[in-house]
């Protein structure tokens, strides 16, 4: 039976979206192994002027309030782009999602989701998919493995309790996504290590470091192999113009040159692998506050992130060279380099690979062979309308 002293309300202007931020904010301090992240960039990401997902995207979020406090959030969103895609993708047409879920209990998650699909439907949706927070790139999934330590840097966190709650109001799996805990300190298999010496042998293979000097070319070029390779996975929606400028701009105070390869063959860029230090663990001590002291911090990290753990967000081989041998020793090749720059600049001893797709057979391969476990695991649900 519904609770009828909830009540939903749609945010509106910069105040409701401050609210709706904060709340979320409360949200997660309540949730331990949570990290606090800066308020102005969680700000930036639901603002229409700021974040280019909107010029592709409708979408309307909600607050509920009980008593007059507020006790939930949600957004609900439809990406154009997701619409154009075929169904067995994950996306297709009729498809919304929603997604920044938090619910005080199971009343309020199934009231707020129940506004979310009313949404929806007025919008012409017959399915709803999430959460996904806003974008596929940004914070897809809801964890339900791995709750017992930190997330690394862009990666949510989430109560074990909300996992009830959406299945409870009529969801159902749709997709896994994977994270792999990786030991770096340690070398590879013996197995792995003649492949990367036999790639080194090869005149028409070079491995490179990304080039900062260069960045909107490199930017361009890693955003390029990525909407190739990835083209045909479950969930994809490719990189506007405008927002590979924007990952352009925010991936480069974090991007360090000797983390992150290109792959080129016969000279042609074919595969690149991007590496970023956990800030997390930055943003966990100064609580996600930049001031009076959390600049200093994140900045030294930033310059240095000495004994930082590693996360390997995205990598992508062009989807000719996908079925090839080629692939796979490409990538051995680029997490060589990674680990011994890690490793030996740094002093980082772990790592984490991911997300993965739990059905990507060629990248659980890879995580596989380099001895990487299972250490998180993030659920996207759907419904139909």
């Amino acid at each position: 039976m519904a609770d009828q002293n909830i009540v939903i309300e749609a945010v509106e202007g910069k105040q409701g979206r401050a609210a709706f931020v904060d709340l979320g904010r409360e949200f997660a301090a309540r949730v331990e192994h949570s990290v606090p992240q800066i308020r102005s960039e969680q700000l930036e990401l639901i603002d229409p002027d700021k974040n280019p997902f909107f010029g592709h995207a409708s979408v309307q979020l909600f607050l509920a309030k009980r008593g007059g406090k507020p006790v939930g959030r949600i957004a609900a969103h439809i990406d154009r782009l997701a619409l154009e895609l075929p169904r067995e993708q994950g996306m297709g047409t009729g498809t919304g999602m929603f997604g920044y879920f938090d619910a005080e209990d199971e009343a309020v998650a199934h009231a707020l989701l129940a506004q979310a699909e009313e949404w929806l439907r007025e919008q012409g949706m017959t399915r709803v998919i999430g959460p996904i927070s806003l974008s596929i790139w940004e914070e897809p999934g809801l964890l339900v493995k791995g709750h017992d330590h930190s997330p690394m840097i862009m990666m949510g966190h989430d109560p074990a309790k909300y996992q009830a709650m959406i299945e409870g109001a009529g969801y159902s799996h749709a997709k896994s996504l994977l994270t792999y805990d990786l030991d770096i300190s340690n070398p590879f298999p013996r197995i792995v290590q003649r492949i990367v010496q036999s790639g080194e042998r090869n005149e028409r293979i070079h491995v490179r470091q990304v080039d900062k000097s260069r960045w909107a070319e490199e930017i361009r070029t890693v955003l390029e192999i990525l909407n190739d390779a990835w083209s045909t996975n479950w969930g994809f929606v490719p990189f506007t113009e405008a927002e590979i400028a924007y990952a352009a701009k925010k991936l480069k105070p974090v991007v360090r040159p000797e983390l992150n390869m290109i792959a080129e063959l016969d000279g042609r860029p074919v595969a690149f692998m991007v590496v970023l230090p956990d800030l997390n663990r930055v943003l966990k001590k100064v609580r996600g506050k930049l001031f009076p002291f959390g600049w200093f911090h994140l900045l030294r990290a930033l310059r240095k992130p000495t004994g930082l753990d590693m996360r390997v967000p995205l990598m992508g081989v062009l989807k000719e060279f996908q079925s090839s041998r080629l692939a796979s020793q490409l990538a051995f090749m680029m997490i060589s380099k990674i680990r011994d720059s890690a490793t030996g600049i740094h002093g980082s001893q772990r790592a984490e690979i991911g997300w993965i797709l739990d059905d990507n057979k060629g990248m659980v391969a890879i995580a596989d062979a380099i001895e990487s476990s299972i250490n998180r695991e993030y659920v996207i649900y759907e419904k139909q309308l």
